[in-house]
């Protein structure tokens, strides 16, 4: 009788250690936090032609796992009416029309230009409250990883100016969809989640 007892002892021992085991080893089989993100988008200038000049409705940020991004909301712009862009790393911020240097905190500064004027171009109604070398309205960077600083530059000539700092001169890209112009700028040349 006492040898059954340490032989089912035993027993439970060995399964106690075999089920450690397989729950280590399906820990190591899960991807780790620390996956490498695609970020291989260069950091040189990238540009669209405009079929249509739409109204600015909005710009705001979000924050995500391997990039922090801009969207720029264009009141009526379609696939088939895509908005134009420029956007590319400046020394410096000047405003369009005055050429006057707008100061833009952080390591280096994003030129955006989107072919969306802050006001209606049929009623001259203004479109969007941006206000020249403020920080972007209802914009708050508190907590990103890469976007340090907004300045509303001007809306001249058709197109809408703005200056983003950023941590350092880092990868970006621009997407665009229904009605948005989208500015993603990587966490670093080599992201991480």
């Amino acid at each position: 009788m006492r040898r059954w007892g340490t032989a089912l002892a035993a027993m439970a021992l060995a399964g106690a250690g075999l089920a450690t085991t397989m729950g280590t080893a399906h820990a190591a089989a899960k991807p780790s936090a620390g996956a490498a993100c695609a970020t291989g988008w260069g950091s040189g200038e990238k540009s669209a032609q405009t079929a249509a000049y739409k109204p600015l409705e909005n710009i705001r940020t979000g924050r995500h796992d391997c990039f922090d991004r801009m969207v720029f909301d264009v009141k009526g712009a379609t696939a088939a009416n895509k908005t134009g862009y420029r956007v590319s790393y400046v020394d410096t911020l000047y405003q369009d029309g005055s050429g006057e240097e707008i100061p833009v905190n952080g390591g280096a500064v994003l030129e955006i230009r989107v072919s969306s004027p802050s006001y209606d171009p049929q009623t001259g109604a203004e479109s969007y409250p941006g206000r020249a070398r403020k920080p972007l309205p209802g914009v708050n960077l508190t907590g990103y990883k890469t976007f340090k600083d907004t300045r509303f530059g001007s809306s001249f000539e058709g197109d809408t100016q703005v200056g983003l700092g950023v941590r350092a001169r880092l990868p970006f890209r621009v997407l665009q969809s229904d009605g948005h112009v989208i500015v993603d700028v990587a966490h670093s040349w080599n992201a991480v989640r």
